[in-house]
């Protein structure tokens, strides 16, 4: 008899994203005339960069040709682009990382997802709430985060930090000390932010506990306070307590074509039930080594043309368009009196909703009555419940029409 692994029973039914996908898809089923702006998804809008076009072009070309064919790449990623993520994204800021210290990859949402088998079941894990699914969802998979509590939205061995207006966003130190913290800065789905001050509270936590941090900052190319860390290396000590996972989907719109990397110090330990010292750069390479081939080589010749003068040139560009999108949600809900956070340093402007009014009841009164989506807070946790977040990631004619749009609905 073929035994399944039972964790992923103890996952709630649906995955967010594809209940909303059914919700539209039914709604554009019954009204087909009806156009829908979808601000709900973070999916870029924008073509990629030409500078990352004509690259992949290129490199399309030299697996025609014998004298240039690649087979399979490093596991780790090509020197060429790992040399430029040390020089571009790090060393600029004064941040010593080495090559040997970045995994290239296809995406964070994998990495962050596959983080989860180099450690023990056991961890006590801490997750801010709301919170990005796949933190929790891939840690369920695994066994560490034990039952569902229907009642309380809440899974049995996860400790949940509360991020809500009441304090500012700003997750507090768990009365139990988790093994494991996820940090996603600036936030998805909230899009606020920690100052570098803030942040340097979590290191020395971190440190004290002999905990690690996942630091999640796919969305840092949008950070436009000065106060605000790109990296958690920009912190002293970080070093010795965090994983950084970084993403090219949003800064260069690679969410169809998949590049990310992984920054995993030599510094960073982690200890056996003994409590001897491992090194976890070498079991994340161990890990990569056996289950994953690489990301592809057009793919990473593509993420090399981010760095050049011309990439970087386009790819802000590209984020500023997105910028202004954000400007133009925050200005339009606060024009008719929601009170919204995030949007600055971030793609997502988060909402407050009046009058308790549930996130996915507003989300069913967008969609049906002006034909807009977003997310509901809730799908993001317990602490998202009253809230609903839109992303900046549409067109600039179809985030002015959704504020129009929303202007005319009473809530």
């Amino acid at each position: 008899m073929i035994k399944i692994n039972e964790n992923f029973l103890d996952l709630q039914d649906s995955y967010l994203f594809s209940t909303i996908a059914k919700k539209v898809a039914k709604f554009q089923e019954e009204y087909p005339d009806k156009k829908v702006i979808k601000l709900g998804i973070g999916d870029v809008t924008l073509p990629l960069a030409n500078a990352c076009v004509e690259a992949m072009k290129k490199a399309a070309d030299d697996l025609s040709k014998k004298e240039s064919f690649m087979g399979y790449g490093p596991e780790q990623g090509y020197d060429f682009l790992r040399e430029k993520i040390v020089e571009v994204d790090f060393k600029s800021r004064g941040i010593d990382i080495e090559k040997d210290e970045i995994f290239v990859s296809d995406g964070a949402k994998c990495d962050t997802g596959n983080i989860v088998d180099i450690f023990a079941k056991n961890n006590k894990v801490a997750i801010t709430d709301p919170v990005y699914p796949v933190y929790l969802d891939t840690n369920t998979m695994s066994g560490r985060s034990g039952k569902f509590n229907s009642k309380t939205g809440k899974y049995e061995n996860i400790i949940y930090m509360p991020c809500t207006s009441e304090n500012n966003f700003e997750p507090s130190f768990p009365s139990e000390v988790p093994d494991m913290i996820y940090l996603c800065l600036p936030n998805n789905p909230t899009g606020t932010v920690l100052t570098k001050e803030q942040l340097a509270k979590w290191v020395e936590y971190a440190k004290k506990n002999k905990s690690i941090i996942l630091f999640d900052s796919a969305y840092e190319a949008f950070i436009t306070d000065p106060n605000v860390p790109h990296s958690i290396y920009e912190i002293e000590g970080a070093k010795e307590v965090a994983i950084e996972f970084r993403s090219f989907s949003k800064t260069a719109g690679f969410t169809g074509v998949r590049c990310g990397y992984t920054v995993i110090p030599k510094a960073l330990k982690g200890y056996t039930e003994s409590g001897e010292e491992v090194t976890l750069n070498k079991l994340w390479n161990r890990r990569q080594c056996t289950k994953f081939n690489g990301a592809s080589y057009i793919t990473q010749r593509g993420a090399e043309a981010i760095y050049t003068e011309e990439g970087r040139k386009q790819i802000k560009e590209n984020i500023t368009y997105y910028q202004e999108n954000a400007k133009i949600i925050r200005t339009g809900l606060q024009e008719v009196g929601f009170t919204v956070y995030g949007g600055v340093n971030a793609p997502y402007i988060w909402l407050k909703l009046p009058n308790g009014v549930k996130s996915w009841d507003f989300f069913d009164k967008l969609l049906n009555e002006v034909a807009v989506v977003g997310t509901p807070g809730v799908g993001f946790g317990p602490s998202g419940e009253g809230y609903f977040r839109l992303t900046a990631f549409g067109s600039k004619e179809n985030t002015i029409e959704a504020m129009e749009r929303i202007k005319k609905i009473n809530v």
